[in-house]
């Protein structure tokens, strides 16, 4: 291939066209090209035709962006769902689906267009089937990454086992503690712990959900962080809770943001990942909470709100609007039935949720006796409640996020007996911290500690957390 490319430019020497293969090489990444991957890139830069070769029951390793009318067997790691696109070209809207499938050393996506006579969904296929894949185009992805194009002339079809040599998931699944390194189309198990579920804009303006928890090994000595963005809510089990065990299947190992988990590996996964579960509970029983905050509307349509059980577990709400039929004060008694239960976060929602204030009940504790001193806050998941004397006149200003909203965020110093903090306010509390003036008793209920941008702890104002200045 070479020679054919050295007659057809014979300005370019061997040496030449050598360096050029791995540049290619060292710009797309190590061990996304062969050789002859790279030289088909480095033909198409000159404006030289090799032409194209077929891949027959290859290796993924082996498939380079460029390749034609390629076969490959593999096993299905998961499975993404359909998404709409526009043509360019003819404006026409087309659906399209990914999966991923591996074999014994490498992974790659597959992508399925509408045009196909039988789809992903129609073959029903679930993680660890064993798959044929037949006249097939690998192109560029938008990470630069090999990926095969599936059109009308294309074939996907499932395999009997036959002894395969490709490895199941069981194999190819390790756990926390074998996490030492970032990593691509991983499948991991491990044990949750926090668990909970929130909304966020994506990138395509799209409302969704992401679920965050701690994953750890058996003996709870190591915890990294889990995110798994854009979560299909209907494939959780209704009843979530810490100590869960859970395979996740087709997430990345990255490094972790300090801000979040200390330096340590994070774990990310996104709509394609496959979440399995292992002695998921079904049945949601009455519950009985005590109110120690009661927060903002989160713009949803729900209200949030922090509550306490008899043991003294935080449990926060976000409780449909429409549910609440009377204030709910600190200290007040509520009876409910959420409709999911993400580890210490309740959701109820007017179709299948109710709450109702109840009498009071002594064994369970008063936000009066949780209250914590500056001195012991430390980061964590757990929220504080304080009472504090503001040091400072406050200090506001507006923030671009990362998907271009506008939020006013305000901040001041706070003080007691043992020390001083920042209290931060974002959003609808940026307003309740800039309205602080200095010398106001404040108590703070439901605040978390989180790790500034100087690198210091700081208390930031949830969802669920409110200020009440003492008179």
């Amino acid at each position: 291939m070479i020679e054919s490319l050295l007659k057809q430019k014979p300005d370019v020497s061997f040496e030449q066209v050598r360096d050029l293969i791995d540049e290619k090489k060292r710009k797309i990444g190590a061990g996304y090209l062969t050789d002859q991957g790279a030289l088909f890139l480095v033909a198409a830069d000159l404006g030289v035709s090799l032409g194209s070769t077929s891949h027959t029951d290859g290796s993924i390793k082996n498939l380079y962006i460029g390749a034609k009318d390629v076969t490959i067997s593999g096993r299905v790691m998961n499975v993404y769902p359909s998404r709409n696109f526009i043509r360019k070209d003819t404006k026409e809207e087309v659906k399209s689906r990914t999966l991923t499938i591996y074999d014994s050393e490498a992974t790659i996506r597959v992508r399925i267009w509408d045009d196909r006579p039988s789809s992903a969904g129609d073959l029903s296929l679930t993680p660890g089937d064993l798959v044929k894949i037949s006249r097939g185009n690998v192109k560029s992805g938008l990470d630069n990454k090999p990926v095969i194009n599936l059109s009308s002339t294309s074939q996907i079809e499932i395999l009997p086992e036959d002894n395969s040599s490709i490895p199941k998931i069981d194999s190819i699944t390790i756990s926390v503690e074998e996490l030492n390194e970032t990593m691509q189309n991983a499948v991991i198990a491990g044990c949750v712990s926090n668990p909970r579920i929130s909304q966020f804009t994506n990138s395509r303006g799209e409302n969704t959900k992401l679920l965050q928890f701690q994953l750890s090994n058996d003996s709870r000595d190591r915890e990294i962080r889990t995110v798994i963005w854009n979560v299909d809510e209907t494939k959780i089990p209704k009843i979530f809770e810490s100590d869960s065990k859970v395979r996740l299947i087709g997430v990345k190992v990255k490094q972790g943001n300090p801000q979040y988990s200390s330096g340590d590996l994070e774990i990310h996964g996104d709509e394609g990942t496959i979440l399995e579960f292992s002695g998921a509970k079904m049945d949601i029983d009455i519950k009985s909470l005590r109110v120690l905050s009661s927060g903002s509307e989160t713009g949803r349509g729900n209200t949030a709100f922090l509550a306490v059980d008899s043991t003294g577990n935080f449990v926060r709400l976000a409780v449909d609007s429409a549910l609440i039929n009377e204030p709910l004060h600190p200290d007040t008694m509520i009876e409910c039935v959420p409709s999911r239960i993400f580890g210490n976060s309740f959701i109820l929602n007017k179709e299948d949720s109710y709450v109702r204030v109840i009498e009071d009940d002594e064994s369970f504790p008063k936000s009066s006796s949780l209250e914590s001193k500056i001195k012991d806050v430390k980061i964590s998941d757990s929220p504080y409640i304080l009472e504090v004397i503001v040091l400072q006149s406050p200090n506001s200003t507006d923030v671009t996020t990362k998907n271009g909203e506008v939020v006013s965020v305000s901040d001041t110093l706070i003080g007691d007996d043992t020390g001083e903090i920042r209290l931060v306010g974002w959003r609808q509390h940026s307003a309740e911290v800039r309205n602080l003036v200095v010398g106001d008793r404040v108590r703070i209920l439901g605040a978390s500690a989180t790790r500034g941008l100087s690198g210091q702890t700081e208390l930031t104002l949830r969802a669920e957390s409110s200020l009440i200045t003492i008179k």
